[in-house]
């Protein structure tokens, strides 16, 4: 398929799922960090002409990550039906770090990060009417499950998770997205280090999809140790199910 024909197909996809439902959302919700995955998504969400926030929402964000979120607010005004609230959750970040002092995890601490967006997303959408939309690539998604359980992970939708991170950086030079964005090393924004995805999983998304794709890659056998570890985020919930009732 055609990156444009992608990006369409990607755009009606969201309009007939929001036609199914029983009660029409008014509103798309998206959270965006500065990225090339938000950036794309929020394109697209725009383009379906129903109202779309763009959410910025910074935790002791990393100076640069944050001025990208907001030249790409600032881009997306060329879309009439665009809202680019900018919701500062520092103070409830450090409320809870404070409240949870006794249970101290820098991982968890990173990961509240993505859950509190979460919130404030689902927030955001129930008091518009709205639905909330992912943000995920096949890579993270399905491919080593690099996205927060109940953080980044909860959405109501997810439009380009059957797109890889190349895919994804097509549709961006597609849309027009800012070059600055579509350039930046990939991060998740959890870190006060500002690290990379690279740095994290150990690999890049180019030798993470040529595994996906091969399984005699040199680089398979550590994408299936970087995704066993995230299996149980990508399977359902286990249920006890009883055999005598």
């Amino acid at each position: 398929m055609k990156i444009f024909d992608r990006i369409e197909y990607i755009k009606n996809w969201i309009i007939k799922y929001c036609k199914s439902m029983p009660k029409e959302p008014d509103s798309l919700i998206v959270g965006i960090s500065g990225g090339i995955d938000s950036s794309v998504v929020s394109t697209i969400c725009a383009m379906t002409g129903k109202k779309t926030f763009a959410v910025s929402m910074p935790i002791q964000q990393n100076q640069k990550q944050h001025n990208l979120s907001l030249k790409h607010q600032e881009w997306l005004k060329n879309y009439k039906n665009i809202v680019t609230p900018i919701i500062s959750l520092d103070n409830i970040f450090k409320n809870f770090q404070t409240t949870l002092s006794k249970f101290n995890s820098l991982q968890g601490f990173a990961n509240l990060r993505s859950r509190l967006r979460m919130v404030t997303l689902y927030q955001v959408a129930q008091s518009n009417n709205g639905i909330v939309v992912g943000t995920g690539n096949k890579v993270e998604d399905f491919g080593v499950g690099f996205f927060t359980k109940y953080g980044d992970g909860g959405i109501d939708i997810a439009p380009i998770a059957d797109c890889t991170k190349t895919e994804v950086w097509e549709m961006g030079r597609e849309l027009g997205i800012l070059k600055e964005i579509i350039d930046a090393i990939p991060t998740d924004g959890l870190w006060n280090d500002a690290r990379s995805d690279e740095n994290q999983l150990g690999l890049s998304y180019k030798q993470i999809e040529a595994a996906m794709n091969n399984s005699n890659s040199k680089y398979y056998k550590k994408y299936l140790k970087i995704r066993t570890l995230s299996l149980h985020k990508m399977k359902p919930i286990p249920v006890c199910k009883i055999k005598d009732k």
